[in-house]
């Protein structure tokens, strides 16, 4: 067995992705849709789920319970080699559950999550530099999820990978606070890579266009920035550099579920690889094109060879 590259820290949770949902379902007593599942879910698992499928081998940091839902997580994560031996198993806590309602009309998604599930019980405590034997990058995939890890805790931990090493990455959700770039800025100067979607990033920012969010984030002080635009694709900047990746075309949406995320899993995949920027951009691109054309979170990426083969068309 080798030695894992990459850990990922944050959330591992069901998904139930109903296909479709609109609010109709209100006016009747039963409502026959196309398609209920069950999936793995949360930011981190779906990352560690992606990259164990384009070949790594990865360390999850996460907290779940014990109990089924919890079971499954772990069968889930045996099947594909995923390193559990730093998830925090706790007794009496149910593992979350997301119901997840999925439009037809784009893709886009609603969510049922339980308040008082794992989802967002992950703890600064859960974070050793223990973790880091052999890594390569930290992956931290659920910044603002976790109410018990402030921006503090996180550059902390941050800060620990960096003196051991290793580049750190961070994908943001939208703040719950109101955080704005002087709440991160702790944070962001420990940073090598920033992901953050066009809402999350104009949340943070202030700014309104993916240029004036790249350029803040850059000022307050993360190294690289990746603004995700969806059917857009992504901007990309650092310090001198800046430049628009194109979407990959003829992409045909059914479930943006998890598509961030598994950009994020490509564009560690590309940068393990040795990749320049902009091919890391690119690649994380053809992995979002590839996932969104299944239903869930992680199921679309079944392996590095189908995401060249869209690569390959996408850039050529």
């Amino acid at each position: 067995m080798h030695h894992c590259e990459i850990a990922v820290m944050g959330a591992g949770i069901i998904d139930i992705p109903v296909i479709y949902a609109d609010r109709s379902v209100f006016s009747r007593h039963s409502t026959p849709v196309d398609h209920i599942g069950m999936t793995t879910g949360g930011d981190a698992l779906n990352e560690a789920t992606v990259l164990a499928r384009l070949g790594h081998r990865v360390r999850l940091i996460s907290r779940w319970g014990c109990d089924a839902a919890g079971d499954y997580l772990d069968g889930h994560c045996a099947r594909l080699g995923i390193d559990t031996q730093y998830v925090h198993h706790e007794e009496g806590l149910d593992t979350g559950v997301n119901v997840v309602l999925v439009d037809e009309a784009d893709g886009a998604r609603r969510f049922y999550n339980n308040r008082h599930g794992s989802l967002r019980r992950l703890l600064p405590s859960d974070f050793s530099a223990a973790q880091l034997e052999g890594i390569r990058i930290l992956s931290l995939a659920s910044i603002f999820v976790f109410p018990l890890i402030s921006i503090e805790d996180f550059a902390r931990i941050a800060h620990t990978a960096r003196e051991h090493g290793v580049l750190v990455c961070a994908d943001f959700v939208l703040p719950k606070k109101g955080e704005n770039l002087r709440d991160l800025a702790p944070l962001l100067r420990e940073l090598d890579y920033v992901f953050a979607n066009e809402v999350e990033a104009e949340a943070i920012t202030g700014e309104s266009t993916p240029d004036n969010m790249a350029d803040a984030l850059l000022s307050a002080g993360a190294r690289h920035v990746i603004i995700k635009l969806g059917a857009d694709g992504c901007r990309i900047a650092k310090e001198g550099f800046c430049a628009h990746i194109p979407a990959c075309p003829g992409t045909r949406c059914v479930d943006t579920t998890g598509a961030g995320d598994n950009f994020a899993a490509g564009f560690h995949h590309a940068l393990l690889a040795g990749k320049s920027f902009s091919d890391c951009a690119y690649f994380a691109n053809a992995c979002a094109s590839v996932s969104v054309e299944c239903v869930g979170a992680s199921t679309g990426v079944t392996s590095l060879a189908q995401v060249e083969e869209r690569l390959a068309h996408y850039t050529k």
